[in-house]
C-alpha cells in the first residue's frame, strides 16, 4: 500500500446552519484507529438527505467539530492491531455505512464494513449501498414481493425510488410508479417500472384501479409521507401492506387504527438500520444486492460526482430538488 499521509482533505462543521457552515479543509488530522476498526481511503462518498438534517441541526450531532456523511466505498489501508476484523485486510475494496464519510480517510468499525466483489465497477458501491439496501429490505423483509405482484412506488424517480423499480423488476413484479413530470416518469420506466402515472395531471387511484382490475395493489412503498398517505391507503388491495418509509412532504397525520380494518391492511414504518443491526445481516443483504446488480447488469443512476470542495453545491442541489438519482463526492478534489 502507498504510504499514509499525516493529514487529509475533509469537510467539517463547527456549528449547524445552511451550507455556509460547511468547511472544506486540506490539513485535517487522520482518524486514529481503535480496536476493531479499519482505516479506509475513500474513493467515492454518498450524499444523502440525512446529511442535511445533521448540518441544519434537525438531528443532533453530539458535538463539534463534526464530520458529515454516512456511506462510502474505498480501500482498506490499515487495520487495528486488535479486535475482530472479520477477515478484512489491507488492500480490500470495501463499502461501509457509519459516520464521518466526508473526508479522504475514515476509521470505521469492522461491523460496518463489507468487502465488495472485484467485478463491481467503481462508484457502484457508494451509489447502491444505502438506497439499494433500503429498497432491498423493503421488498424482502418489510413486505416480501413475489413474481406477478402488483405494487405501487411513489417518488419513483428519486434515488430509493429508482432502486425499488430496478429490484422489483428483478423479482418480476408489476410496478406502478408515480412521479410529477414526463422526464421523471421516463427515469422510472428506464429503471424498470411496468406502468407510470403522472400524479400532477392524472387521478392516481383511478389509474391504479384500472390497471389492477379494481383490486388495488398488494403493497405501496411510500417515501413521501403526509401528502400521499391517504392515497396510499386507498390504493391497497385487501390484505395489502403500506410501507411508509419516508417523510419528504412531512410526517403523516395521526392515524385512527380502525381505518386499517376495512381491508385488513398492514401498516409499517420501516427503517434500514433496524434490518442490519447485526454484521451478518449487513453482509448478507449487501451480498444479495451486489449479486443482483452483477447478474442483471444494473447500473446506478448517478446525478453527478461533485468534488468534495464543492460539497455546498451538492447540498444546495439536493435540497433544491434539482437532482435525480445519486449524488457522490470525490474526496481527492
Amino acid at each position: 500500500m502507498a504510504s499514509i499521509p499525516q493529514t487529509m482533505k475533509g469537510v467539517i462543521i463547527e456549528k449547524t446552519g445552511g451550507t455556509e457552515v460547511l468547511q472544506h479543509k486540506t490539513d485535517l488530522p487522520l482518524p486514529q484507529l481503535k480496536d476493531g476498526e479499519v482505516l479506509v481511503k475513500n474513493d467515492y462518498i454518498g450524499v444523502n438527505y440525512i446529511d442535511t438534517y445533521f448540518r441544519s441541526g434537525l438531528y443532533p450531532t453530539g458535538g463539534f467539530p463534526y464530520t458529515l456523511g454516512r456511506e462510502a466505498e474505498g480501500t482498506i489501508v490499515k487495520a487495528a492491531s486488535s479486535g475482530e476484523l472479520y477477515g478484512l485486510k489491507e488492500g480490500d475494496r470495501v463499502v461501509w455505512m457509519h459516520v464521518g464519510a466526508y473526508g479522504e480517510y475514515t476509521a470505521v468499525p469492522t461491523t460496518k464494513v463489507v468487502k465488495i466483489p472485484d467485478s463491481l465497477p467503481p462508484k457502484v458501491g457508494a451509489s447502491a449501498l444505502l438506497q439499494g439496501l433500503t429498497a432491498l429490505t423493503l421488498i424482502r423483509v418489510a413486505h416480501h414481493v413475489n413474481k406477478g405482484d402488483w405494487v405501487l412506488v411513489h417518488a419513483a424517480a428519486g434515488g430509493t425510488g429508482q432502486w425499488l423499480c430496478k429490484l422489483l423488476k428483478s423479482v418480476g413484479a408489476n410496478t406502478i410508479a408515480t412521479a410529477s413530470t414526463p422526464e421523471k416518469l421516463a427515469l422510472a420506466t428506464k429503471a424498470g417500472a411496468t406502468h407510470v402515472i403522472n400524479y400532477s395531471s392524472e387521478d392516481v387511484k383511478a389509474k391504479v384501479m384500472e390497471l389492477t382490475g379494481d383490486k388495488g395493489v398488494i403493497a405501496v412503498f411510500d417515501g413521501v409521507g403526509k401528502s400521499t398517505f391517504d392515497l396510499s391507503l386507498s390504493c391497497l388491495a385487501r390484505l395489502g401492506s403500506l410501507l411508509s418509509f419516508g417523510n419528504a412532504s412531512g410526517a403523516p397525520e395521526p392515524l385512527t387504527i380502525a381505518r386499517l380494518s376495512a381491508k385488513n391492511i398492514r401498516l409499517m414504518r420501516p427503517t434500514l438500520f433496524n434490518f442490519i443491526v447485526d454484521r451478518d445481516e449487513l453482509e448478507s443483504y449487501t451480498k444479495e444486492l451486489f449479486d443482483i446488480v452483477l447478474k442483471d447488469k444494473l447500473e446506478p443512476s448517478i446525478h453527478e460526482v461533485y468534488p468534495l470542495s464543492e460539497v455546498a453545491r451538492a447540498h444546495n442541489d439536493l435540497e433544491g430538488r434539482k437532482t435525480t438519482g445519486k449524488l457522490l463526492l470525490d474526496p481527492s478534489k
